[in-house]
């Protein structure tokens, strides 16, 4: 697992943490509000891989208003980010019914159709507005 954050940029705290996610949701044309983060320990990323790490102090719960979602994000989150798309997601999980699937990828449409799409292991794909996932949903 080291051996992935090797050569990473590493940010330190909450307030430097939570600036430095929505800057890479940001330049990876991701909605700024995909990883609502609390407490926020730190935050890496691998530009040659695209490898992102965050650890918070706890797992929180995220409701997204406009969808009525609850997303429950674990105390370490991990995947690969590019344009558009974070895969081999790991720590984010979306309630289904009285199920918690693990969501392993989020893809936003390229060129934008203002959807973005959650895929779950188990291969089933949900998709949403983008802008349900702004900053401050």
């Amino acid at each position: 697992m080291a051996t992935e954050k090797e050569g990473g940029i590493v940010k330190k705290g909450h307030e430097e943490g939570l600036k430095f996610a929505v800057s890479l949701l940001e330049q990876f044309e991701l909605p700024a509000g995909l990883l609502p983060l609390a407490n926020v320990i730190e935050v890496g990323f691998v530009e040659s891989t695209g490898y992102m790490w965050i650890m918070q102090e706890k797992k929180i719960e995220h409701k997204f208003k406009i969808i009525t979602k609850l997303v429950s994000y674990d105390s370490e989150i991990d995947g690969y980010i590019e344009k558009k798309k974070i895969k081999k997601l790991k720590g984010v999980k979306a309630r289904e019914l009285l199920l918690w699937p693990p969501v392993n990828q989020i893809t936003a449409d390229d060129p934008p159709t203002g959807k973005i799409h959650f895929k779950s292991l188990a291969g089933i794909t949900k998709t949403f507005p983008v802008e349900a996932f702004a900053l401050g949903q």
